[in-house]
């Protein structure tokens, strides 16, 4: 609606005819809100790209954030830092997005980009360069697969075997997987032969793809582009020649590292000096464009800016070309400001100023004046809205008011219309005098403009864009899939469920009785070795270290220690879960506050909150607010990462709690976090009547006493403090919720004295301490848990690098920062000699101003500190990696981290963590000191942490260390200590099945206590999928196959990722689900012998066992038992009597099946016992020839075999006289009537047996393919016969 307005006055008029020919005209008075929607309105008026130039980034995407929000599709091309001096490893972040916004521009997607003035000033690759390195592919093309992996090698890509970031491309088979940097979504290139199959998007967490697409670009993945490594030794050599003189011998000594590099075969990772000789006509952003409406927003201010980064440059170039890093001919890398004005002039250009500035360096053909007022941000509350409003509707203004989300605009139209406006949500309503327009979205601010008497105000900002909310989502659903050992590397620690902590040493493949099959490596103490087929990786967990790797015991195979440790922890899990259990009891009886529902105000509480929620904390949210309001007592733990919105919720259930008439009180650990949290609570809690109160030391005694006061009359509804609440003299009038922050950090009695003090109340915890999800789902039962993982998006990714410990460097970095008005962390991990290395800093950065914190400080010495480093007044932090628990300082955007090969990447990414968390680029250093002897570990840890800079795998690793951390911490002391015992996967299965048993619920039989040892072909080999990781997480993910669905789900992603399975990777399928129905049965071996198939079965049931003997058919007894009635008892035949007789002897029965027993004075203690000592000798039975079709058949073929067998008995019953004398004076009967009985039982296991496994087995197992069941052996342990 504004632009009908803005487009009819002679103002705009003017503007849009001076874009029509070249060369600048300068506008003034129009405030930055204002020209963001002048720039949209002429973009949709003229049809031609808009190029904005600003000062800094953080201009450039306030721009591109508005004009989004407008309707248009605009991007920010940022600067970048040219890698050029030699670092291990980089993250390319910033080199991916300019490449994703040339090939946006490339693909006329784009309608604005917005530009810092250093970055349309940078070289990088020219137009054509970069079109023709971008490809375009579609399904039915036919495009040559060795010829796209040679043009990907050629356009910068790195070949890895799983895609997992920008820039790369693997390789599986038929299919190839590309991320172009200029790509949402990764992209699936299917082949058959040479012809393109199919195209479809995949997701990177699951690698499973989500959607087909009709054609993908792919753009170049480096700016500098020299192809293969023989071809640019060759460009360089060839560069070289054609130096003369001293430029030559500077030339040599500046590619020789870099060349001998190449001529190993490896792309350094520093190639942008040599842009110039690469290109020699060099190129900016400009090129790529069209005739676009060129702005330079601010004149005065991209002068200062570029000044100051040209001063920058200059000494960094100096530094370079003195060291001989740089000669000249390497140095072609930026333009000066000179060609900017000089672009002014070729373009058309318009040069924006709030007022009249000189403009010396442009030759204006033109110069407009605007006047307009930039409108405040309507912070959510209606009457505040209505004062800014009623003037303008009164002076005939037509208004547009961007109200957030689409949610918040449909309400606000609600209640402007109930306040008798006129209001429309359509976004091409007609103008009109007094009309209001709302719409969602949000602006940097508004803007009034009295020449068209329009004006526009949006609400506070700012939260997610759709785009950025929508991949969430998608990030979301998959957390849970990436497994422990997806990462494993040989060397690694495993835990194996029966025999302890080993070294994982690598897939092997055997064959063993003529089936092959992958085995993993275990390397246990001295030089025992266990070899687990792959089809029990369930069996395996990793085990991180707790602390020093070096450290770690390996346990002996088959010695006792591991049974012991095991019993040990399963000991305290069953203490642990029944004080849990005992805990909630005690809880649920507690009479406690049942707050009301939500009501208006809390409603609106919510709404005014300036950022939009992440799914997890609504979700938190939601269940926090239910548990208040039942009757019982809350007590919730919400757990989550620094800076994941804990806060938030935590307010919400405070202002709930004052909603219901009760007071809340909330406990910090430190004076500093109490007082950052009553400034929150201040600015939220403003426009409602709630009194907040603090108690700690930055209050003044009569300060204190008010509050004091006011808690006990009922006057202050919120209290924040530290452990000072605890005191005495604190007395509430009604308190109705307790709220503890960072909990880790209280002793127990602080904890003890709480829960004393506060009883019946509702409790709410927050921890800072990340809780891995599948330890809250063991708790959940007990603990109420909330988590939230989600962390609020980053606008900004952290520029990562991985070098050596360098001075210069580092000097470099701090200054940068410094310049820009930024803070330092510079990490040194001892505290012994910290003083010594912040003189150091001191000396490599004059002038700045050094702090010094660690963790041996008092918080009495550290508040200062943190307090200056908030107030700006430190510029560099020399610390410990005690900042992983500090508070929240936006403005340290620079992290030096020495020595980080000695730190767990867990803490890295934690620490890593704490810089970029405002709208700035923020950079960490990671430097290590090349020793000449890196031990073992340091080196696995800093490849690790080069591919960490990339944020792939790393990322899955540090998520993984920091479960252990998490845990130790929830669980407490001593329950940590039996984690780093058995490692956390086990831990948390046995904590499970230990509170499984506490309740008295069922416990589900495991399926990893049923081995299966077939002879089938059960492997996936190389060919299918060529990387180790990769297979041991296909290997994981069969292992976990439950039910057809789910091996039918691992079919279609097998297929998906790698193509069609060969045969020996559904044997593995098929022993997978075969594990599981056997476990059903329990079943606890599946074993093939030569052509014998043994089944072990550890129980049996009596009721079955009953109904079967209840169901057996006669079997024939022998004659002289018929004539000699003398040890059969009169009413019972032999058959029920020998089963009777075995059935007690195995399970000790009182006499109730033996009730017509005369002559027998204690059958259960002597036949039974000796019936069970003559099984023991002999447990095999061997069952020969089951037919395919019936059970029948088998019955037959069954008791003439065992009739047939075994002669020991007869030798065993003839040698114990006294069960012959029991059964009478003829040995011979008793032998009979134990073949009886052998063969009832056997017969009755059987049927068991074979009824359900080889009905439904024949089905549902369809023992693999190869396996006849010719002969079946069943057998068991301790007396037991299968």
């Amino acid at each position: 609606m504004y632009e009908a307005l803005l487009k009819a006055t002679p103002e705009y008029q003017k503007i849009a005819e001076s874009l029509r020919t070249p060369g600048p005209a300068a506008l003034f008075g129009l405030p930055p809100a204002g020209r963001a929607l002048l720039y949209a309105a002429l973009q949709k008026d003229l049809g031609r790209l808009v190029c904005i130039v600003t000062p800094g980034e953080a201009e450039a995407t306030h721009f591109a954030d508005d004009l989004k929000a407008l309707g248009l599709t605009a991007a920010v091309f940022p600067p970048r830092d040219f890698m050029l001096r030699p670092v291990e490893g980089a993250g390319r972040e910033y080199e991916y997005r300019r490449l994703s916004v040339l090939g946006a521009l490339a693909g006329g997607r784009l309608n604005a980009v917005c530009v810092p003035a250093e970055a349309l000033l940078q070289y990088t690759v020219p137009r054509d360069e970069f079109l023709r390195n971008t490809l375009t592919l579609k399904p039915g093309m036919v495009y040559n697969r060795e010829a796209l992996v040679a043009r990907l090698f050629a356009a910068g890509y790195v070949r890895r075997s799983q895609v997992d970031g920008p820039g790369q491309f693997s390789v599986r088979g038929d299919i190839v997987d590309i991320y172009a940097p200029d790509m949402h979504q990764p992209a699936r290139v299917e082949y058959w032969d040479d012809e393109i199959d199919s195209l479809a998007s995949f997701d990177l967490l699951t690698q499973r793809r989500d959607g087909s697409l009709e054609k993908i670009y792919l753009s170049p993945a480096r700016e500098v582009l020299f192809g293969s490594t023989a071809e640019t030794a060759e460009a360089l050599r060839g560069a070289i020649k054609k130096a003369r003189g001293k430029k030559r011998t500077a030339m040599e000594k500046a590619t020789e590292a870099d060349l001998a590099q190449l001529d190993s075969g490896l792309m350094p990772e520093a190639m942008d000096k040599y842009y110039g000789i690469r290109y020699p006509q060099p190129a900016t952003l400009l090129d790529h464009l069209d005739s676009p409406i060129f702005v330079l927003d601010e004149v005065g201010g991209i002068r200062d800016a570029q000044k100051a980064t040209e001063y920058r440059r200059g000494e960094e170039l100096t530094g370079l070309l003195e060291e001989g890093v740089l000669c000249p001919g390497l140095d072609v890398l930026y333009q000066t400001m000179d060609d900017l004005a000089f672009a002014a002039q070729k373009q058309s250009t318009l040069l924006c100023e709030n007022f009249l500035r000189g403009m010396n360096e442009f030759k204006l053909k033109d110069l407009i004046n605007v006047e307009a007022f930039a409108a405040p941000n309507w912070g959510g509350d209606l009457a505040s809205l209505r004062e800014d409003l009623d003037p303008l509707i009164a002076q005939g203004y037509a208004v547009t008011l961007f109200s957030g989300t689409p949610k918040g605009a449909a309400a606000l139209t609600r209640d402007l219309t109930d306040k008798g406006y006129s209001v429309s949500m359509s976004r091409d309503v007609r103008p009109a005098k007094g009309i209001v327009q709302v719409l969602p979205g949000h602006l940097t601010a508004g803007c009034t403009f009295p020449f068209a008497h329009a004006a526009v105000i949006s609400s506070r900002r700012h939260g997610l864009d759709e785009e950025a909310a929508a991949e969430n989502k998608k990030r979301k659903k998959n957390k849970n899939a990436l497994s422990s050992l997806s990462d494993i590397k040989p060397g690694d620690y495993v835990v194996h469920q029966s025999h302890g902590i080993g070294m994982y040493a690598g897939i092997q493949r055997l064959e063993v009785q003529g089936a092959i099959k992958d085995y993993l490596k275990i390397q246990y103490s001295g030089s025992d070795v266990l070899y687990v087929p792959v089809t029990q990786l369930d069996l395996l967990s990793r085990y991180t270290a707790p602390g020093d790797e070096e450290k770690v015991k390996l346990a002996k195979l088959g010695g006792t220690e591991w049974q012991r440790t095991r019993a040990k922890v399963k000991k305290a899990t069953e203490e642990m879960a029944q004080e849990l259990i005992e805990l909630y009891a005690r809880r649920r009886q507690a009479q406690g506050y049942a707050f009301p529902p939500d009501g208006d105000w809390q409603n609106d509480f919510e709404t005014r909150f300036e950022y939009d929620e992440t799914d997890d904390q609504l979700h938190a949210t939601a269940e926090i607010k239910q548990d208040m309001e039942k009757p019982y007592p809350m007590d919730r733990l919400l757990c989550g990462d620094v800076g994941v919105g804990k806060t938030e919720v935590a307010l919400r259930a405070a202002f709930k709690c004052v909603m219901g008439g009760k007071q809340c009180a909330l406990l910090a650990p430190t004076t500093l976090l109490a007082w950052q949290h009553y400034n929150t609570l201040l600015s939220r809690m403003e426009a409602f009547p709630v009194k907040v109160g603090m108690l700690s030391r930055f209050r003044t005694a009569k300060q204190q006493k008010e509050t004091l006061r006011g808690l006990q009359s009922g006057s202050v509804d919120i209290v924040v403090g530290t452990h000072r609440l605890l005191s005495k003299d604190v007395r509430f009038h009604d308190l109705g919720l307790v709220i503890i922050d960072e909990e880790q950090r209280f002793g127990v009695k602080h904890k003890e004295k709480l829960k004393e003090n506060f009883i019946g109340v509702d409790m709410l915890t927050l921890s800072a301490t990340p809780i891995p999800r599948t330890l809250n789902m063991a708790m959940s039962g007990i603990r109420d848990l909330s988590t939230i993982e989600q962390p609020p998006i980053e606008r900004q990714p952290v520029e990562t690098f991985v070098l050596e410990y360098n001075d210069v460097i580092l000097a470099e970095a701090m200054k940068k920062e410094l310049a820009r008005g930024g803070q330092v962390y510079y990490l040194h991990n001892r505290v012994d000699n910290i003083e010594s290395t912040a003189a150091h800093v001191s000396q490599l950065v004059p002038g700045a101003r050094v702090g010094i914190a660690h963790g041996k400080m008092t918080e009495e010495e550290l508040n200062p500190v943190w307090q200056h480093l908030l107030n700006g007044e430190i510029d560099i932090l020399v610390c410990t990696t005690l900042i992983e628990t500090g508070i929240d300082v936006r403005n340290c955007n620079t992290l030096i981290i020495e020595d980080a090969d000695r730190m767990g990447l867990a803490q890295l990414y934690q620490i890593r963590g704490r810089v970029g968390r405002s709208g700035r680029k923020a950079y960490a250093y990671f430097t290590f000191r090349r020793d000449k002897t890196l031990s073992d570990i340091a080196q696995k840890r800093l490849s690790a942490i080069r591919e960490f800079t990339a944020f792939g795998s790393g990322f899955r690793i540090a998520m993984r260390d920091l479960q252990i951390r998490g845990a130790g911490s929830l669980l407490g002391h001593s329950q940590h200590g039996h984690m780093e015992a058995v490692g956390y996967d086990l831990y948390v299965k046995m904590l499970n099945q230990a509170i499984a048993r506490a309740k008295g619920e069922p416990l589900q039989r495991d399926k990893s206590e049923c081995l299966v040892d077939l002879r089938v072909d059960a492997f996936i080999p190389e060919k299918y999928i060529a990387d180790g990781p990769g297979r041991i997480e296909a290997y994981k993910r069969i292992a976990a196959i439950q039910t057809p669905e789910d091996a039918a789900d691992v079919l279609d992603e097998l297929i998906d990722r790698f193509g069609e399975p060969p045969e020996s990777v559904y044997g593995l399928i098929d022993i997978a689900l075969l594990r599981n129905r056997a476990t059903q049965l329990g079943i606890t071996e599946v074993k093939q012998q030569a052509n014998a198939l043994l089944l072990y079965k550890d129980k049996f049931d009596m009721e079955r066992v009953k109904r079967l003997i209840q169901g057996m058919p006669m079997l024939n007894t022998p004659k002289n038992a018929r004539r000699k009635r003398g040890y059969l008892p009169d009413r019972l035949n032999s058959r029920k009597f020998a089963v009777a007789i075995d059935i007690a002897g195995k399970y000790h029965l009182d006499g109730a099946l033996l009730d017509g027993h005369r002559r027998c004075p204690s059958p259960q203690q002597i036949i039974a016992q000796r019936l069970s000592a003559a099984i023991r000798q002999a447990r095999r039975v061997l069952i020969d020839n089951i037919g395919k079709d019936t059970a029948a058949q088998g019955q037959g073929a069954f008791g003439k075999q065992v009739v047939a067998d075994h002669h020991n008995l007869t030798g065993l019953a003839t040698r114990d006289k006294r069960i012959g004398n029991h059964f009478g004076t003829n040995s011979k009967n008793a032998t009979n009537e134990l073949r009886g009985v052998r063969r009832t039982q056997a017969l009755f296991e059987l049927m068991l047996e074979l009824f359900d496994l080889r009905m439904s087995a024949g089905k549902v197992l369809d023992l693999p393919r190869n396996i006849m069941l010719a002969q079946v052996r069943m057998e068991g342990a301790s007396g037991q016969i299968v």
